[in-house]
Formats: C-alpha cells, structure tokens, sequence
C-alpha cells in the first residue's frame, strides 16, 4: 500500500488488443524528526513505478494528473533486462490491484466524472 503523489501526467499506451496499460511515478515521502539528542533528521522522498492494467488504466487515463494524491494497493514486480553494452539492469515497478483519488476535485470536475465511471472503482 502508498499514498503518495503523482510525479508527472501518467503515460497511457494500448497493447494486445486494446488493453490499456498506465505508467506513472509517485512519490512517498517519509516525514523527518528529532532524536533525542537534537540531531534533525530531514524528509526522505522515496519514487515509485507504478504500473496500472485494464479499468483502473482507462480511469488513470481521464482523471489523473501530476500533482494528484493516490492511495494504491498492489506487489511488488522485480525484472531485468540487458542494456546496449550487455550489461544487466535491474528496476522495481509496483503492479497495482486497487487505487482511490485522494485529492478533491471541483464541483466542476465532479459534475464532468458523472459519466457512469466512478474513478476511484477498482478493477
């Protein structure tokens, strides 16, 4: 589970046979403090690769936007692949199964969402 925000416009591309599928970074940031002996410990922002199949894909595609606060369920996906040089590169996406829309919206977004797509359904 993350909650965090949006880092850029999701990118939204068509596979097999029109299956939708969303990319999007977000960011988490765990939230600094003070130990007991005064030292500061600053913010730490952590990003994220979330990918997002089908329904929830289409959804991402009309209502979410840079900047938009999520929450989103999913695993953890681990692969590889070998760059130019043949040397092997490793990444994490997250592969979500749920998502909500934290951030509120206008009475004037609300009344264009009306469109029989609730945008916080899950697949």
């Amino acid at each position: 589970m993350l909650i965090g925000n949006v880092g850029r416009d999701p990118e939204i591309r068509y596979v097999d046979q029109g299956q939708a599928v969303a990319r999007l970074t977000m960011a988490t940031t765990e939230r600094g403090y003070t130990l007991q002996n005064g030292t500061q410990v600053p913010d730490r922002t952590e990003w994220h690769n979330v990918i997002l199949w089908n329904r929830l894909a289409e959804i991402v595609e009309r209502y979410v936007h840079k900047g938009d606060k999520l929450y989103i369920e999913g695993r953890i996906h681990y692969a590889s692949y070998d760059d130019k040089q043949g040397k092997r590169q490793y990444y994490t996406e997250i592969w979500a199964d749920n998502m909500e829309m934290l951030t509120p919206r206008s009475a004037s977004t609300t009344e264009k969402q009306n469109d029989g797509v609730s945008p916080t359904n899950n697949q």
